[in-house]
């Protein structure tokens, strides 16, 4: 037998002692680990990795993230949640999962091809995300407080892609996608100003209020609902009269309805399978965090939007995206309004704005009246209205006159720097670089819109459009037009260069009686230009049935 020393059992001691302690620790190491991977896998979680980010709450832009202009700041999931908190409290996707209340057909044949397409496009499901972001939890409160069900949130994806500038054929605008007539029945305001359609907020609450009263008159059905949301009640009603003189069931699934509905329902349904089991279809979901992105601030008074990007410490441009109803530099003179800020700016914004007199709110100038001047000329050149102006200076349409002073309403800034306003495009459309042969013509006494279109076989409303006009405006003797003879691209002749959350694509479907003409006048843009996105010969007739493909930009449809 070797014999050991006394030094080297202590050191063999020693080294024994080691060897278990790290073993100890390494044990207790990977009970934690199991701990938090426990805590975080909870349910399913749709957090991947701690490398997965959350958008910051001033990024509440509806922008894809190829143009918003808006700062995002990367955050680990696991660094915003504390410890031993579960992550549906913290990630609005379980919030909405849980308020799930349709009946899972996830195995139905148009819903399973549905979710074939969505899950084939990751980036589409990121973009999507990214624009409802700021707006996921405003609408879940409206939703949750009237017990509807939680798919509804998810309604704008298959609406309009959650693009608050979404502009469809039927003359539909914003996330939710109202007509003007509907809007204007749910307290939806559109004027010069203002396009409630557009308002997150106030369109958000006439969507819910309409779907609520679609579900209770059509039995409490919510498919049918949404069908009629989509087709129109009456249509809907009318399928199912069918059915029953027919003997054949009367739900969604069996009624005789437009093919863009049959599709409708199927593709909400396929997002909600989605959302409810993203791994399932090899998605991964941004966490959204679930707590308020945006602030509702009141308003009592018209203010300059720049002064409320100023006051917010925001830029302008993420005004608009956040409050994307207004249509030019300020809100509306006549009414309150609720502006949407980012959560954390509401206690500076509020302090700030209290600090500023009312009269303050937008800046005043006094217009001396100069002979031959009307309050159409007048208010035009200050881009505001004549209502306003007789209603700020307490008179009627026809009591000016010559060396007066009328008070006025003007931007802080220049128009160029309020982005999606009326003025800025026309602006962005004069300047604009065209291909084709550009002309300058001198207006001479007694020319109108009309003449000089019909000259050069143009539409009236391009030609007042190139110049950064309305068709309506007076021509003066000597004045200078730019017109172009000849478009050929879609995107050139459509204004390309102009803010890309303006311009839309619409499919349009040719109806009975429509004609190149009709359409044309429709979405405001020329038969020309009709002929060459489609590639018509122009002695072809259009056909029921016809795809058509059209350029618009949505802040010019009424």
């Amino acid at each position: 037998m070797n014999h050991i020393n006394i030094t080297q059992l202590v050191w063999l001691i020693l080294l024994s002692l080691l060897v278990s302690t790290t073993a100890c620790n390494n044990h207790l190491f990977m009970q934690e680990s199991s701990i938090e991977n426990d805590i975080y896998s909870d349910n399913k979680q749709i957090v991947k990795n701690e490398s997965s980010s959350i958008t910051s709450a001033s990024s509440g832009a509806p922008a894809s993230p190829a143009d918003s202009s808006l700062k995002h700041e990367q955050k680990s999931p696991a660094s915003d949640i504390p410890a031993f908190t579960k992550p549906e409290e913290t990630n609005i996707w379980y919030r909405i999962k849980n308020g799930f209340q349709l009946n899972d057909y996830k195995d139905h044949k148009r819903v399973a091809a549905e979710i074939k397409r969505y899950s084939e496009h990751q980036y589409y499901i990121d973009t999507v995300i990214e624009r409802a972001d700021p707006f996921l939890y405003l609408i879940m409160e409206q939703i949750d407080a009237r017990e509807m069900p939680a798919e509804i949130v998810l309604l704008p994806v298959v609406e309009s892609a959650y693009q608050a500038f979404a502009y469809s054929h039927g003359r539909a605008a914003g996330i939710w996608q109202f007509i003007p007539s509907t809007g204007r029945m749910f307290g939806l305001k559109q004027d010069w100003w203002y396009d409630g359609r557009r308002d997150i907020l106030a369109s958000t609450h006439a969507a819910t209020k309409y779907l609520e009263s679609l579900h209770k008159r059509l039995g409490n059905d919510w498919l049918l609902a949404l069908a009629a949301y989509n087709a129109g009640e009456g249509n809907v009603r009318r399928a199912i009269r069918k059915n029953k003189k027919k003997g054949l069931p009367t739900d969604f699934w069996h009624l005789d309805l437009p093919n863009e509905t049959k599709d409708y329902v199927p593709r909400l349904l396929a997002i909600s399978a989605i959302i409810s089991n993203p791994e399932e279809y090899n998605i991964t979901l941004t966490p959204v965090l679930n707590e308020p992105r945006v602030a509702e601030v009141k308003t009592s008074r018209q203010i300059d939007l720049a002064l409320v990007a100023k006051l917010a410490d925001i830029s302008i441009e993420d005004v608009y995206r956040l409050n994307p109803g207004f249509n030019h530099w300020a809100t509306s003179p006549d009414r309150e309004h609720t502006l949407l800020i980012p959560v954390e700016k509401e206690t500076q914004f509020l302090e700030r704005l209290a600090a500023i007199p009312e009269k303050q709110f937008v800046q005043w100038k006094r217009h001396k009246i100069k002979s031959g001047e009307t309050l159409s000329h007048i208010a035009h050149r200050y881009h505001t209205t004549v209502k306003l102006l007789t209603k700020v200076n307490r008179i009627g349409t026809h009591q000016i006159r010559q060396g007066r002073y009328l008070l006025i309403p003007v931007a802080t800034q220049s128009l160029s720097n309020y982005t999606l306003t009326s003025k800025q495009r026309a602006q962005s459309r004069l300047s604009q670089k065209r291909k084709g042969q550009k002309q300058i013509i001198h207006v001479k006494d007694g020319d109108t819109f009309w003449e000089i279109a019909s000259q050069y076989k143009l539409q009236v409303r391009t030609l007042a459009k190139w110049n950064g006009m309305a068709p309506g405006d007076p021509l003066k003797p000597g004045q200078q037009l730019v017109l172009w003879t000849r478009q050929t691209s879609p995107a050139q002749s459509i204004g390309n260069r102009l803010p890309a959350s303006t311009i839309r694509t619409i499919h349009y479907t040719v109806r009975r009686g429509d004609s190149l003409a009709l359409i044309s006048n429709k979405f405001n843009v020329t038969v020309k230009q009709v002929r060459q996105w489609n590639k018509l010969p122009k002695n072809r007739f259009l056909q029921p049935g016809q795809k058509l493909k059209l350029y618009v930009d949505v802040t010019q449809q009424t």
